[in-house]
């Protein structure tokens, strides 16, 4: 127990101070993203529940490049032709049929465009909430995209994009319509997108002035960004009483959409710091591999989006592995991809500074340059600076992009600081473990080894003391502290006692004074194993070491003395293989010899045949059966009936128990009762009327 326990210990902190390490790397798309996609969107029997869910799957499949068009392409493509054809389809669905058929290509014919062209157009014009703009403006944007139609224009794009824009608010946020006097981020997602699909529908320049307004209202909306320590940008929704409340992903990823939308259309500059597009893209690449659909669609639609921006392309740094060891020789690895993964641009990769992690002092390492391999397109430095020891560092890197012209066309955020373990071998030596008399003096030492095996063998009473000492040292020769430094002495009886091993420099040493400890240690004298556990997330030679036993001699416990506390059964014993148990059964009876056995069987049979013999003898009497044709029906069913019953009483015998027999027996009454009752019926209708004939 004690053994899973110190080992659990040093897992539980390995694997929180690997996390903290991980926690601010960020990794572009990948396999791993493609594998969950195709587990998340599986149709059922061939189809989504909806045209949005579809078109959601066909994104992002088209986004990661995994081909299941063929997959969904025959329901999907009903059900755009049936909503494009129906006069009564929702604005919503109308928008997600034209979606996926910009995908799936279905065949449409013309005069269905047409017809849904004349729908959009007169709902722009009557339009008041912005969903109506959103998906009405967005489906003619769609149309026009799919169609040959150049000259789809709005009539008054000036005067739509103005009725869009009524609905923005002083801080850069949007209402959903003039009656709700609430604002929402995620709306200002949605509004962006469709100021952008009016510009794209606009015959003429809209009036440069509204342009102008709603870039400074996208400004205003990034001031109210939140951001985290890791360099991380996102949106929140802060509007909580609507009837559909949108959590970071949603709300960044609409907004996201809508930013990159309204850049590609307009002309200018928006202003916008890189580092927050950087961080944008960091926060949706932060949260790793979503694990619900509608999460994985908004985070790899948004990140394409950010993929080919006009704003700013972010550039990703990250570190195939962010723990290195010194026994292994590893070298520094970085790769720099888009969000998709694609290749960046040329630039150069320098490892500016290593700090020892929680130090502030100067740089371990001056700038280094690391090479470019173009055929793995990774950038490596050989080798570990040679002061870097085992331990935690803050490794802080910097990109410099080769083109001038690059500069305004990539982010690649400045310095990126990323944590990186440092793992190798620590070197134990010193060690010895000692019983010391009350006055320090030692009447036993003896030295161990905390690389092998040890079978030390002492003794001591409650006027002595135990001590244990060694030291810790790293392959540069500097002190090491670990995370776990755990004595544990285990009675003969389960009974365990952990105490942790204190630290000055490069020496650890514990004193255990048994005349304080007797309470603790509930008077139980008798063999104690002593085991000694040392590890750390860095520490490769990590161990628990069985160092050997001390017989401890403790004064007899005074009358209320604490006993000691129960102690769990061993889980071998409780969840282990029970002892197998023998049946012994009862010895059948002797039964009689079988040739007496047949003979009874046979004078059993013989009614039977002396019946059958007399209905041969006297003849069967066929004068009274019906002639017509449903009472003899139900007379062929009665005597059919008769010989069901027959059957069944030679299946109870032969193999049926009695329940079985039973149970077949009620339905095999009803039926007799039902069928008998009208042949009867017949037959004394018959006999009335010949009485009274």
């Amino acid at each position: 127990m004690a053994r899973s326990l110190e080992g659990f210990l040093v897992l539980i902190v390995a694997a929180l101070v690997y996390s903290s390490a991980v926690a601010s790397v960020f990794q572009p798309i990948s396999d791993s993203h493609r594998s969950v996609a195709l587990e998340l969107f599986t149709p059922l029997e061939g189809s989504f529940s909806s045209l949005a869910e579809t078109y959601e799957a066909l994104r992002t499949f088209e986004v990661l490049g995994i081909d299941k068009k063929t997959d969904i392409n025959t329901a999907a493509c009903q059900s755009v032709l049936e909503t494009l054809g129906s006069s009564s389809s929702a604005l919503k669905d109308l928008f997600y049929a034209l979606k996926v058929n910009g995908i799936l290509k279905c065949e449409i014919k013309k005069d269905v465009f047409e017809g849904v062209t004349s729908s959009l157009q007169a709902t722009v014009s009557s339009a008041g909430a912005l969903l109506d703009f959103y998906y009405s403006v967005g489906g003619l944007v769609i149309i026009k995209d799919q169609t040959s139609k150049d000259d789809l224009y709005l009539a008054d794009a000036e005067g739509v994009f103005g009725s869009i824009k009524a609905l923005s608010q002083s801080d850069g946020r949007w209402r959903y319509n003039s009656n709700n006097p609430e604002s929402s981020t995620f709306a200002a997602g949605l509004a962006l997108q469709a100021l952008a699909d009016v510009v794209s529908l606009s015959s003429s320049e809209i009036d440069q002035s509204l342009i102008g307004a709603t870039k400074n209202d996208i400004l205003k909306l990034f001031d109210s960004i939140e951001k985290y320590d890791d360099g991380t940008f996102y949106f929140d929704e802060k509007l909580v009483d609507t009837h559909e409340h949108q959590g970071p992903l949603s709300t960044t990823s609409s907004v996201v959409r809508g930013l990159t939308a309204f850049a590609a259309v307009t002309s200018g500059s928006l202003n916008l710091p890189s580092g927050k597009i950087l961080g944008l893209a960091r926060f949706l690449l932060g949260i790793g591999i979503p694990g619900d659909a509608k999460d994985l669609f908004n985070q790899v639609d948004s990140l394409a989006s950010l993929e080919s921006n006009l704003v700013a392309i972010p550039l990703i740094l990250s570190l195939p592995a962010t723990v290195l060891s010194l026994t292994k020789k590893d070298s520094v690895k970085v790769k720099v991809n888009t969000v998709l993964g694609s290749n960046a641009p040329p630039l150069t990769v320098k490892l500016v500074g290593v700090f020892r992690s929680g130090s502030k002092d100067t740089s371990l390492v001056e700038g280094q340059e690391l090479k470019f391999n173009p055929e793995s397109a990774v950038y490596a430095l050989d080798a570990l600076p040679k002061s870097v020891d085992v331990g935690k560092y803050t490794f802080v890197f910097e990109m410099v992009l080769h083109d001038p012209d690059h500069l305004n066309l990539y982010a690649t955020g400045g310095q990126t600081q990323i944590p990186i373990f440092v793992t190798g071998l620590v070197k134990v030596d010193s060690a010895e473990i000692a019983v010391l008399d009350s006055d320090l003096g030692s009447t036993e030492t003896k030295k161990i080894d905390l690389s092998g095996e040890n079978t030390v063998s002492l003794s001591a009473n409650h006027l002595q003391k135990l001590r244990l000492s060694f030291q810790l040292s790293t392959s540069l020769g500097h002190a090491f502290k670990p995370h776990q430094a755990i004595l544990k002495l285990t009675h003969e009886s389960k009974v365990e006692h952990s105490f942790v091993v204190g630290s000055s420099g490069k020496h650890f040493e514990i004193n255990l004074d048994f005349l304080g400890l007797v309470e603790k240690f509930f008077y139980l004298s008798g063999k104690y194993n002593v085991q000694l556990t040392v590890g750390d997330a860095v520490m490769e030679n990590s161990f628990l070491k069985a160092i050997g036993h001390l017989d401890l001699d403790l004064p007899e416990p005074p009358e209320k003395a604490a006993q000691p506390p129960p102690q769990l059964l061993d889980q071998k014993l409780r969840y282990g293989p029970k002892a197998e148990i023998t049946h012994i059964f009862r010895v059948p009876e002797k039964l009689p010899p079988k040739e007496l056995s047949h003979a009874f069987l046979g004078l059993t049979l013989l009614p039977l045949l002396g019946f059958l013999i007399g209905l041969l003898h006297l003849g069967v009497n066929l004068k009274n059966f019906p002639s017509s044709s449903v009472p003899a029906m139900f007379a062929v069913l009665f005597h059919l009936g008769i010989a069901a019953v027959l059957l069944l009483y030679a299946l109870f015998w032969l193999k049926w128990d009695l329940f079985t027999t039973l149970k077949a027996l009620g339905f095999l009454g009803a039926f007799l009762m039902f069928v008998g009752h009208r042949i009867l019926s017949h037959l004394a209708s018959i006999s009335s009327k010949l009485k009274s004939a």
